[in-house]
């Protein structure tokens, strides 16, 4: 009988329940997500939404700040409140029904509305990592904006109005590590490759290898052959111009073909691979400008006891930079042709590499804590050693107050109003609504006797806002009707929609990972199209 075949590794239940997840955010992402403390300002049909996408990945709690009951527009819009819930305290029903989707998080809730907690409970939303607001109107937008930036809490406000969808991120400073760019070439040094690199690579002679020899030479063996080759016979320079590539290229075509029968030739799969990093890995790598500005930022340069370890980290990279004119490296091989030994003893050249550099930034950021009197704990071996692997990706955003937005007198949209289709049309609509509501505490439209009366209202108010900020520019009747039609309406598809987009938006904040957006998103689902404007 045959032997059965060895077991893949087993999953734990964790893994398994997350496993789509973790290949986005991987296990550090995963662990910040569930540690995090996430608050909800009201329970609508968007509110509801951006819980469930949170809570579905595992956050680790969530607080409904809500202080309505349950109504029949609600009913009509929210997915998780059913008929028996009409006239039930909204925060509750909805935290109950929220936490069914996941026994592993937590939720509680607290039936007063977001004005009184402000009025009367001053440290409250400091204890979270995200506030998320929903249907909240400039009268309570503008002390809660306040409150979280002097907290450095970061705020998302949603509003989703029948087809017209909004998200505007208020962050105060939010930094980067692994921002997972949609491409990026191979981290291979080959144009300035360290010691050991060159030594491995300068002993393996191409040409004096046969042909079975050749077909197990890693690719980064041969491109270096034949880079050096190149380089001896053009002054020690690099072939950077197409045209210099192709020569370089050509060299590796004539040693790496093959007959395979009847003076048919191929080209062996190390050789290929050879080629194709010869357009990408041969020039050298430049430090990105968005490192560099961090690299030469005042948070860099000038620490205190309040600096976080990102740029305590970033310091100690800064002098690396200095000493070496390099980032660390990566210390990862993509997979190659090779045999075994040699992509092993390569890889494990990239990996001590990678853990010199890492062990340096580490070291330096150890003694620049101390001298900040902070814990030695402040900055972590292994958070040094993530931070170093993408130490080309960090990326830091600075963000602006929505109270300053609002109290602008010098809004500045030139660019956008010069196109009449621009969706900045549908902003300037709500910040319109939004003052029309403080005006009349009141939807526009929400009367269906008032449509007409209110479109009117609406519109002098938008003038009134468009002239504060300096525009005579008249929005198209339409679209101020459409808006005033839908009484401040929720379409449960539409929020369903929005709701995703802003969880992502919570998610990237939580496990800074991926870019999130700067800073305002919006969504007209009429004719299925979205932009980002940065106010």
């Amino acid at each position: 009988m045959s032997s059965p075949a060895p077991k893949s590794p087993e999953q734990n239940e964790k893994s398994k329940k997350y496993d789509r997840q973790l290949r986005l955010w991987g296990d550090h992402g995963q662990k910040l997500l569930e540690n995090s403390k996430v608050c909800l300002i009201n329970a609508t049909a968007l509110g509801t939404e951006i819980l469930k996408s949170l809570i579905l990945p595992g956050i680790g709690s969530f607080t409904i700040v809500d202080g309505e009951k349950v109504s029949e527009e609600d009913i009509g819009s929210n997915f998780f409140l059913e008929n028996d819930s009409v006239g039930l305290p909204r925060a509750h029903v909805a935290t109950q029904c929220l936490l069914e989707l996941n026994p592993d998080v937590r939720g509680d809730y607290i039936d007063e509305s977001a004005e009184h907690i402000i009025s009367n409970t001053q440290n409250f939303f400091k204890n979270f990592d995200v506030v998320i607001a929903t249907a909240v109107h400039e009268k309570v937008l503008l002390p809660l904006s306040k409150h979280l930036w002097e907290c450095d809490v970061p705020l998302v406000v949603c509003h989703s109005i029948g087809f017209l969808g909004y998200i505007r991120l208020q962050i105060k400073e939010h930094t980067v590590i692994e921002a997972h760019p949609d491409s990026e070439s191979p981290d291979l040094r080959l144009d300035k490759p360290w010691t050991a690199l060159k030594g491995y690579l300068d002993s393996i002679n191409i040409e004096q290898l046969d042909q079975k020899e050749k077909s197990h030479v890693p690719p980064l063996a041969i491109l270096h052959y034949y880079l050096t080759k190149y380089k001896n016979s053009h002054n020690g320079a690099l072939p950077s111009k197409r045209a210099e590539k192709e020569v370089l290229k050509q060299m590796i075509r004539d040693s790496g073909h093959s007959e395979e029968g009847n003076n048919r030739f191929i080209l062996e799969e190390n050789f290929e691979q050879a080629l194709h990093y010869a357009n990408s890995c041969v020039t050298p790598r430049p430090i990105p400008d968005h490192v560099k500005a961090i690299l030469d930022d005042d948070s860099c340069t000038n620490l205190t006891q309040n600096s976080s370890s990102f740029w305590i980290m970033s310091a100690a990279l800064r002098e690396l930079v200095q000493a070496e004119g390099e980032l660390p490296v990566k210390g990862t091989l993509p997979d190659m042709a090779a045999d075994t030994l040699s992509y092993v003893t390569l890889q494990n050249i990239y990996r001590k590499r990678a853990e010199h550099h890492a062990e340096s930034v580490y070291r330096r950021a150890q003694q620049i804590a101390r001298n900040l009197g902070l814990p030695q704990d402040w900055v972590t071996e292994s958070e040094v050693k993530y931070f170093c692997k993408h130490a080309s990706e960090l990326h830091v955003i600075r963000g602006s107050c929505i109270a300053n937005e609002y109290q602008k007198s010098n809004l500045d949209l030139s660019s956008y109003l010069e196109d009449p289709d621009c969706l900045i049309f549908y902003y300037i609509i709500l910040r319109g609504l939004e003052r029309f509501i403080s005006e009349y505490n009141v939807y526009p439209g929400q009367l269906d006797d008032q449509v007409e009366p209110d479109l009117l209202k609406l519109k002098g108010i938008i003038g009134k806002l468009l002239n504060e900020w300096g525009y005579s520019h008249v929005l198209r009747d339409e679209r101020v009707h459409e808006v005033c039609r839908y009484g401040g309406a929720e379409l449960h598809s539409v929020s369903a929609i929005l709701g995703g987009c802003a969880a992502q938006e919570v998610i990237k904040i939580i496990t800074h990972q991926y870019k999130p957006l700067n800073n305002t998103f919006i969504y007209d689902a009429i004719n299925t199209t979205s932009a980002t404007f940065c106010l």
